[in-house]
């Protein structure tokens, strides 16, 4: 069923853009628990010099996570939920909508920079699909071979639901992970983006009050989430004892994850689907 209104008019459609049924694995990977290694997502996608600098002097104030921290959230997690199980309607009309706000995010002082940059783009999706799969296997465990190119395959939609081709995204895991692996070789950061990153950990945007209460435990999950070659990059140290802790948190979660009703283990992104759903329907902004 098309969401489009007379307030929104239909997108064209696109070769490789349809309808297809949600699996089930998808599905089960949609859980507010992985908000806890979203932090360290970002970091590994800021972790490029030119993305971490478009972000870290974007221009575009409304998008800034730390100057409108709910917004931003509001549309990050409607663009994953519309990314995973959304229909193709919904993910041209909200990849038209993200268009509109990267045509400002370019720069070529102090680093080239440019939102549309395709290749930038793959790596940011490479980034939330590895996040959706790492998390996926903490909460629920291993997957076997059939599950994972499944997800693999799905996980595509992180980019063509920004500017990627489809034909951009490498053709099976074995591809992927060498496309990861030179990936690893090309990150670069520098005193103004792991600052950013680092202040994003801690929750530094958040009044005195809350920065103090919850950054410690921010930076913990961010650095217990984050690769090793990450952690390094960062200046991040990691223990045996970090360790632990760390596993219990997880072991912890995922009994917490499967005792939830789906809703509830759902919960915030089924609330930012509806919510961009009634957006596109009333014809209000959803970027």
């Amino acid at each position: 069923m098309s969401l489009m209104s007379n307030a929104v008019a239909p997108l064209p459609s696109e070769p490789g853009v349809k309808d297809e049924p949600i699996p089930p694995i998808v599905d089960d990977a949609l859980t507010g628990l992985a908000l806890a290694a979203a932090s360290a997502n970002i970091m590994m996608q800021l972790a490029r010099l030119p993305v971490g600098h478009g972000v870290a002097h974007s221009k575009v104030d409304s998008g800034r996570v730390d100057l409108h921290p709910v917004k931003r959230a509001r549309t990050t997690l409607s663009y994953i939920a519309i990314a995973l199980i959304g229909g193709a309607d919904e993910r041209l009309a909200f990849r038209a909508e993200v268009d509109k706000q990267h045509r400002q995010v370019r720069s070529s002082a102090p680093v080239k920079y440019n939102a549309f940059d395709r290749e930038l783009q793959l790596w940011v999706a490479a980034c939330l699909y590895l996040g959706t799969e790492m998390v996926y296997e903490m909460l629920h465990g291993p997957l076997d071979e059939q599950a994972k190119d499944v997800l693999y395959q799905h996980g595509a939609r992180f980019g063509t639901t920004l500017q990627m081709s489809r034909d951009q995204w490498p053709a099976d895991r074995a591809a992927f992970e060498k496309y990861w692996n030179d990936g690893l070789d090309k990150i670069e950061t520098d005193e103004t983006t792991r600052a950013y990153l680092l202040n994003l950990a801690q929750f530094g945007f958040l009044p005195g009050p809350f920065r103090r209460t919850l950054g410690p435990l921010g930076l913990f999950l961010t650095t217990g989430f984050l690769p090793q070659r990450f952690r390094d990059e960062f200046g991040l140290r990691w223990d045996g004892l970090s360790q632990r802790r760390f596993d219990n948190f997880i072991r912890v979660s995922a009994k917490v994850n499967r005792a939830m009703p789906r809703a509830l283990r759902q919960f915030p992104f089924n609330l930012y689907l509806w919510d961009t759903r009634r957006r596109f329907r009333t014809g209000k902004p959803i970027v």
